[in-house]
């Protein structure tokens, strides 16, 4: 008879939790791709701090993040980026944190790179899902 309350292995939690992250910036990428700020946004725990050009950014709730987001949509609109792809360049989960720094490059309609930079995710375990606490942008 198996014994269900036998205790998961490391390797276990840890291979669910890069599955579940890598989950999450596929919606956070899709919802870019999709000009969707909702979805952007649901990908954040908050407060949420993003640094960005030296400078950093307390987010509140929900609401105050759309905010920013509707404004760098029309950025990338303008840009005429239609497409945000992003590699991982490190991973690191320890316990309900985890510190990822994925490499993004935003094209546009003919797969012309527009924007290429680099971003450092600290991201929380937050009501049994990943989320985006602190983004420091580096250009």
């Amino acid at each position: 008879m198996a014994d269900d309350t036998m205790p998961r292995d490391d390797n276990e939690i840890a291979s669910e939790a890069e599955a579940a992250i890598a989950e999450l910036f596929e919606a956070y990428s899709a919802g870019f791709d999709d000009y969707d700020g909702e979805a952007v946004a649901d990908c954040f725990a908050f407060p949420a701090v993003i640094w960005q050009f030296g400078k950093g950014n307390v987010f509140v709730d929900e609401e105050d993040l759309q905010e920013n987001i509707e404004k760098l949509f029309a950025a990338l609109e303008k840009e005429g980026v239609v497409r945000s792809e992003y590699s991982v360049l490190s991973a690191h989960v320890s316990g309900e944190v985890a510190l990822v720094s994925l490499a993004w490059v935003q094209s546009d309609g003919n797969d012309e790179p527009v924007f290429e930079f680099t971003c450092h995710y600290q991201l929380l375990f937050d009501d049994d899902e990943w989320r985006i606490a602190m983004i420091v942008n580096e250009h």
